[in-house]
């Protein structure tokens, strides 16, 4: 039996023509370079882990007509510069199909806040501090200077040195852990033994610092480093 060759010819001119379909440059979804723009953004991104990062690309126009490319597009920032608040992002597409490659630019923006201790009402100057009256808020990272704290807990029992607004950042040089005046328990320590006294710190203080502290029982002055609110340690 004689094969058919006019189903031969259609079936081959139907493989041709899916084969040319294959390969033909199709126009690369705006959505997707949009995406490709975020997540090129986010690997230059390395956080706290307590942080909340916000990365919103440019909203490109639907009407925009985008160029047809054959190879996966490639992405970069535009700048070397460490990532801001805004940024750049090229988009290119470098098929070798093309008379000339095309590129596009996108702006992204980016958001990092931080955990950050504020007062939950005016506090005067001199208030020991308790849960109630501080609250956890995220703060923009181009807003956390100076010595601040992510959790109320580390600040129960501080007192404050200077007043604080409502919803103001409880900074670390507003509050000491030891005040000057205050009562304190030294501990001096080691691998076999502990020797705890009293005495009274004669400078203000935070967790970590070293303050002189008067021996209530010898009157003699020390060096001791604050190690919670109330407390110092001394070397043996």
């Amino acid at each position: 039996m004689k094969p058919n060759l006019a189903y031969i010819f259609y079936l081959t001119l139907g493989l041709w023509s899916a084969a040319s379909m294959a390969q033909e440059p199709v126009a690369p979804d705006i959505s997707a370079i949009e995406t490709l723009a975020k997540e090129t953004v986010a690997k230059k991104i390395q956080p706290a882990p307590n942080a909340r990062v916000s990365i919103i690309p440019q909203t490109l126009d639907n009407r925009l007509v985008i160029p047809r490319c054959s190879s996966p597009l490639t992405a970069a920032l535009a700048s070397e510069r460490e990532i801001s608040r805004n940024n750049t992002v090229r988009v290119s597409c470098t098929s070798p199909d093309l008379d000339y490659p095309w590129q596009l630019y996108l702006s992204v923006r980016v958001s990092i806040s931080y955990p950050v201790v504020v007062a939950r009402e005016t506090l005067a100057p001199g208030t020991l501090l308790s849960a109630a009256q501080m609250a956890v808020r995220y703060v923009d990272q181009y807003s956390v200077n100076g010595e601040q704290f992510d959790a109320t807990a580390q600040l129960i029992g501080t007192r404050l040195k200077r007043r604080v607004p409502k919803d103001y950042p409880i900074f670390g040089s507003n509050i000491c852990f030891v005040c000057k005046g205050d009562a304190v328990s030294i501990i001096a320590r080691t691998e076999k033994f502990q020797i705890k006294t009293v005495g009274e710190a004669t400078e203000d203080g935070n967790l970590g610092e070293q303050i002189r502290v008067k021996n209530t029982r010898s009157n003699k002055m020390i060096e001791a480093t604050i190690t919670k609110v109330g407390e110092v340690r001394v070397k043996m």
